[in-house]
């Protein structure tokens, strides 16, 4: 095998794999916008859930961070071929601009709302300032293996901090929502105008960190067959540290499981780990199960991977469209059922999205229908893209999207 078409292998395994994290995660903003408890219960609440509602939520946990972490691998094979200040630059501008499209052209496709009086700090947010934390660090030219130790040291040992958290007069000020615990915490920085608080960003940089150092598996440096060892070694060992120390239930997520009333509850509250922040068990669960769809899809060339591929390359293009074309799904079925713009504009008082009412919607069926026709509305539109960005590399703007 050629080293180019290893190298091309490798990039296509990435891009597989970030394409199924951006297709399942759709199944959630759907389920956010069109299931009838999405705003008036947890899914996970294992209380009130099903097993099929658990699962729809639950699978989505993988999708944050396989992107952060592969986010960070690409930023590794980047690191191949543009120099030092090259890519700091890069990285610290498209960080900033993905903050800004955050703020912005996010924060509208979530609400619908003109006034924007609610801005989310979510998962543009985190990757963002991850990239430019990394600019940084970049910059200044901190060794491989000083990153390396960064972000064990961030991804270990962040949830020591949730021993402070559970003292009984312990309170939770900005700067401490803001590094670690943020969970849709809402500021107000304006008269009736929010910051809504959901991803504290350190330990998703730390993950960014982790995979920027995965990064060199997939340089020549390693044939495909040592990198499928290599991924499935580090996989198995994941998921195994996973289950040991979730079995302990002493350290690495904030709660602990505990035994149900069932067996298959039991389980389900084994697996039921805190994503937000995402803990250092979250972590290892997801990514355990990443490295092993690497290894998988190293060598898989079909009309699967082949439509996997058109998403992971058009990651953050697909993220907008989706975001916006699943809200308008929703205000047309808003209209449709008989409400007007009055009754919009009354809802926006208490909720943050437009178009949304609490307690109104579809059952898990209807959620996957809707589903499965945005990713058929999407496809033909992120393949073009994907030819456009193939066949204008020269255009410095498209590596912003």
């Amino acid at each position: 095998m050629s080293q180019t078409t290893s190298r091309s292998q490798r990039i296509e395994s990435i891009d597989i794999v970030r394409g199924i994290a951006m297709v399942i995660m759709a199944i959630d903003h759907v389920r956010d916008y069109v299931h009838i408890t999405s705003n008036t219960d947890d899914p996970l609440n294992l209380a009130t859930t099903t097993p099929g509602l658990f699962f729809t939520r639950w699978i989505t946990h993988y999708c944050a961070p396989i992107f952060v972490f592969l986010s960070g691998t690409s930023i590794y094979l980047q690191s191949r071929r543009k120099t030092t200040n090259e890519l700091s630059s890069f990285l610290i501008k498209r960080g900033c601009w993905l903050i800004f499209a955050e703020w912005t052209m996010v924060a509208f496709a979530w609400t619908f709302n003109p006034f924007f009086n609610v801005i989310p700090f979510q998962v543009i947010w985190a990757i963002g300032s991850s990239m430019v934390v990394l600019g940084l660090l970049i910059k200044i030219k901190i060794p491989y293996k000083a990153l390396l130790v960064l972000g064990l040291v961030i991804v270990l040992g962040h949830n020591l901090l949730d021993f402070p958290e559970r003292a009984a007069n312990f309170k939770a000020g900005f700067w401490w929502n803001l590094l670690h615990h943020g969970a849709f915490v809402f500021y107000e920085y304006a008269p009736n105008h929010f910051a809504i608080l959901v991803y504290a960003f350190p330990v998703w940089t730390g993950l960014m960190i982790l995979g920027y150092c995965a990064g060199i598996f997939f340089t020549p440096k390693y044939s495909s067959n040592q990198r499928i060892t290599i991924l499935k070694q580090m996989g198995i060992v994941l998921l195994m540290f996973f289950v040991v120390l979730r079995f302990i239930n002493l350290y690495g997520d904030p709660v602990g499981w505990t035994k149900q009333s069932t067996g298959f509850n039991t389980f389900l509250s084994f697996i039921n780990v805190n994503k937000y922040p995402p803990s250092l068990l979250y972590m290892s669960i997801t990514i355990g199960v990443a490295m092993l769809l690497l290894a998988y899809f190293e060598k898989i060339n079909n009309q699967f991977t082949k439509i996997m591929v058109v998403f992971g390359r058009t990651a953050f293009f697909y993220y907008l469209l989706h975001l916006y074309l699943i809200h308008l799904i929703q205000t047309i079925l808003f209209f449709a059922k008989g409400h007007s713009m009055d009754d919009a504009v009354k809802l926006g008082k208490n909720m943050p999205f437009l178009f949304v009412v609490p307690g109104e919607g579809y059952g898990l069926p209807v959620v996957y229908l809707i589903w499965l026709l945005v990713l058929l509305i999407l496809y033909p539109f992120c393949k073009k893209y994907d030819q456009y960005k193939t066949a204008h590399k020269e255009k410095w703007w498209l590596s912003y999207l």
